[in-house]
């Protein structure tokens, strides 16, 4: 009866089939910082029952401005364990797993990204990023209807209009993706499907004027976990990275058993 209640409206606009098509995908979101928590709150609020979220972080103050398990009650905690309290709190019948941890060369052998039905990446790391970008392309010819949804650079924004969707190679004026795209090239191995990406073309510098805040110890505030530089970004950008990226799971799901 609470389900029926929590995701009425969903099943209002989508069906009861369509929230049973939401009920039956799997997907995994690699990253749960400014972008892939936003992402993972809106897949479960719609309905999506099972969901894996990775990242190896912990609550940082510096998250507090933009990341939904970010609080000054959880500074310091694991950031997945966090957010799948939330996620549960928001629907208690969600399987909703966490685990804390890296997706890189060392461990990406214990995930079988072709049990998924969309894999999210959100992930900072540029190394990290293209290992899984790679690997699940690769595991697309596996699971025939897997898709990947991948995050380009979300910092150094302001304007949410200019937020947009766009298959890889077409994505333009976004640093993090020439990056990428240097770094396959370097390499000579290529995403072996084609997937989307939610980017931006706008680039704005972080300001001259600012002095990081030094900590209680003396220190300056550290860095977020497994970043080489640390650039301004705010919640009204990363959420609607997050929130598009998760649009796009529930309106391919969706596309599969009704046309809109």
């Amino acid at each position: 009866m609470l389900r029926s209640q929590i995701f009425d409206r969903t099943a209002r606009l989508l069906g009861n089939d369509g929230l049973e098509c939401l009920d039956r995908i799997k997907v995994i979101i690699f990253g749960v910082g400014g972008v892939g928590s936003w992402a993972a709150e809106t897949l479960v609020r719609t309905g999506v029952t099972h969901v894996t979220i990775v990242d190896a972080d912990k609550v940082a103050a510096s998250n507090v401005n933009r990341q939904l398990p970010a609080l000054v009650s959880t500074v310091g905690q694991v950031k997945v364990d966090v957010l799948r309290r939330h996620l549960l709190d928001i629907n208690p019948e969600a399987s909703v797993t966490a685990l804390h941890t890296l997706y890189n060369t060392s461990t990406a052998s214990s995930f079988s990204l072709e049990d998924y039905d969309y894999v999210i990446d959100a992930i900072d790391s540029l190394s990290d990023k293209a290992l899984l970008i790679l690997n699940a392309t690769e595991a697309m010819s596996l699971h025939k209807g897997m898709k990947l949804f991948s995050s380009m650079g979300a910092a150094l924004k302001l304007d949410p209009s200019r937020i947009a969707v766009d298959e890889f190679w077409k994505v333009k004026g976004c640093p993090l993706a020439a990056a990428l795209r240097r770094k396959f090239k370097k390499s000579g191995r290529f995403p072996a499907r084609k997937f989307k990406c939610v980017y931006s073309d706008e680039l704005v510098p972080n300001s001259p004027a600012y002095e990081p805040a030094a900590t209680e110890d003396g220190g300056m505030a550290p860095m977020s976990f497994n970043k080489a530089v640390t650039n301004g970004s705010l919640m009204h950008i990363t959420s609607i990275f997050g929130i598009t990226l998760a649009s796009l799971v529930i309106r391919d799901a969706i596309s599969r058993h009704h046309s809109f």
